[in-house]
């Protein structure tokens, strides 16, 4: 089947389902179509040519005709014989020499019209895959940054929530050590008062003790007994 331009436009590839771009072996076909069609025009374009260049040797080689000469005869006899005969070999060999160009001609404009359709498809073919290519190319392009784009993102996105649970950790972390510290502190003022209840206390003790030893009635001590 001949390839037109119309086909190297119109051509789709099917996508691939576990990759980006187009099946390898699809375009390698198609491409291998270009090349026969290519060089089905090259053959074609030699095959022109060498049936150019024999019709023109046919021509160079084709014998010239030979005009026949009038003799001339002395005036009072006429002989209008001869005269017709060299008109109608001249008349053949335009007509010959005619037709040959003629033929020439068409061959090489054919040729020349072969040739410059060939070139024309050719360039076409070549601008258009190169169409192609950069086609390609460029949503290969656009695909790669949109995956760069989108990995760049979801990096950002996650740096971003684990330095908000980071700041919240910190947070609760902070809440704690806040809480950790007052209860700290209560326990020492708790210590403080209940050290100083209990030094009261034992003093008193003391002091009773040492009224007894000495036979005196222990006074009624205003210092209690330190609470548990």
């Amino acid at each position: 089947m001949a390839l037109t331009p119309e086909d190297v436009v119109n051509k789709r590839f099917q996508q691939t389902k576990f990759r980006e771009g187009y099946d390898q072996d699809e375009v390698d076909d198609f491409l291998d179509e270009i090349v026969i069609e290519l060089r089905r025009l090259i053959a074609e374009n030699e095959e022109l040519r060498a049936e150019l260049d024999a019709a023109a040797k046919r021509v160079a080689s084709a014998p010239q005709p030979v005009l026949e000469k009038v003799v001339e005869e002395p005036a009072p006899v006429q002989q209008p014989t001869p005269q017709p005969v060299a008109s109608l070999g001249a008349a053949a060999s335009g007509d010959d020499a005619e037709s040959s160009n003629s033929l020439l001609v068409l061959a090489r404009r054919l040729h020349d019209e072969h040739v410059a359709d060939g070139a024309r498809r050719k360039d076409e073919i070549i601008a258009e895959g190169e169409a192609e290519a950069r086609r390609i190319v460029a949503d290969a392009e656009l695909r790669a940054r949109n995956v760069v784009n989108e990995g760049d993102a979801k990096a950002r996105q996650i740096v971003s929530d684990a330095e908000a649970k980071e700041r919240d950790t910190m947070r609760r972390l902070e809440d704690s050590k806040t809480k950790i510290e007052e209860r700290i502190e209560e326990l020492r003022i708790f210590e403080r008062d209940y050290r100083n209840q209990l030094r009261g206390y034992i003093e008193g003790q003391l002091n009773d003790l040492n009224r007894q030893a000495s036979g005196v009635e222990p006074a009624a001590s205003g210092v209690q007994q330190p609470q548990q």
